[in-house]
């Protein structure tokens, strides 16, 4: 089997970020100044936690067989295909968490919450991101506005569909996820706590 090299390509890349500890990435974000400030901090946040819990829990769950990553291309594509899902669901958790919060701590509400999400989504595109999943998600998040709720949404259960989306997505067999079920999903809510502290002592200069 012709083995798809750009597949392999970008889960070593995202391997190696995935290795990067947290405080490396958090060094990155010392003020939110802009939008463009913003819309980084959910984005890489976003990938982190995606990257950190799915490949965490793949490499957990495989030991030694993990070099199967690497060497066959069904697994590979399948490992892609789950790392865009998870991490579009990310960033519709940490949207969502990012403006509730802002308008309930600093009283911003002039936040374009659909152009930041879709801005983001498609800035992936050049990275690999596929444009029919990206038009896919786009919609779904419009849809999911329609619910939004500014006020409350911070203060219930904000990263539930990123939660759910690990636990889906992640090429296991069915039979394996549903044993790992409460170690994955309290996997990826620790990621998401170590986000929502940043958040909460980042400097926040939006106008």
């Amino acid at each position: 089997m012709k083995l798809n090299l750009k597949a392999i390509y970008e889960v070593i890349s995202a391997v190696k970020d995935y290795l990067f500890s947290y405080q490396k990435i958090s060094k990155k974000f010392s003020k939110i100044n802009d939008e463009s400030d913003l819309k980084n901090f959910i984005k890489e946040k976003s990938a982190f936690v995606t990257q950190s819990t799915l490949y965490g829990y793949l490499k957990t769950r495989m030991g030694l067989k993990q070099n199967l990553m690497f060497t066959d291309d069904i697994f590979v594509e399948s490992v892609n295909k789950a790392k865009w899902n998870i991490f579009s669901e990310a960033v519709t958790d940490l949207t969502f968490f990012s403006i509730s919060f802002l308008n309930n701590k600093y009283n911003i509400k002039n936040l374009d919450t659909n152009k930041i999400y879709e801005s983001i989504l498609e800035n992936e595109i050049a990275n690999g991101f596929p444009k029919e999943m990206c038009e896919k998600y786009k919609l779904k998040f419009k849809e999911k506005l329609n619910e939004f709720n500014i006020e409350d949404y911070s203060k219930k259960t904000p990263f539930i569909n990123s939660c759910n989306a690990l636990f889906h997505w992640a090429p296991i067999a069915d039979e394996l996820k549903e044993l790992d079920k409460e170690i994955v999903i309290n996997s990826i809510k620790n990621k998401w706590m170590l986000v929502v502290s940043d958040l909460e002592k980042i400097p926040i200069n939006l106008k």
